[in-house]
């Protein structure tokens, strides 16, 4: 095998491996091959849940007249939640969180890009008649949003707001 062959084989290993280092940590690997585990990322409104940590459970419904219901929710900050996504719908909807700005930030980029694949851990998307879940520890107090921003669903208002109360606020 000649250097310049060598060369080219080590670069199409280092970009697979680079590729399947930046998979999604919640990625279910085939039987028999390692999991990639990456470190969850911090965002302003939280970060990825462990279901292991889980202290409570909201129920959430996704509607084809744009709604979710409840559309407002009330966390504790350093509570873990379990968000189970009941679409009950004909169209496919999903949840993202995030803070205002980011939420608007991602809704343009789907619309220049429509058939956009993306799965963060503050996101999931449910198809009709199915049900889905997303756990997240609320780390952070203050307003947080989510919405559907398939198609134009979040134009017509499909969004909600999670109100983090600090963790030494008074249970209301």
């Amino acid at each position: 095998m000649n250097a310049r062959f060598s060369g080219l084989v080590a670069g199409f290993a280092l970009a697979a491996a680079t590729t399947l280092a930046t998979a999604h940590e919640n990625h279910t690997p085939k039987a028999g091959t390692a999991a990639v585990t990456l470190a969850p990322e911090q965002k302003a409104w939280g970060i990825a849940g462990k279901a292991s940590a889980v202290k409570r459970t909201i129920d959430i419904a996704m509607a084809d007249d744009m709604t979710f219901t409840p559309s407002v929710l009330e966390v504790r900050e350093g509570d873990t939640i379990r968000l189970r996504l009941k679409n009950r719908g004909k169209d496919l909807h999903e949840l993202v969180l995030g803070t205002t700005a980011v939420i608007e930030e991602h809704a343009a980029m789907m619309k220049k890009h429509p058939g956009m694949e993306h799965d963060e851990p503050w996101m999931s998307h449910v198809s009709p008649g199915k049900t889905g879940e997303l756990i997240w520890t609320f780390n952070r107090a203050g307003d947080f949003d989510f919405a559907c921003l398939v198609k134009d669903h979040y134009e017509l208002g499909m969004a909600g707001r999670v109100r983090v109360l600090a963790a030494a606020a008074p249970a209301r």
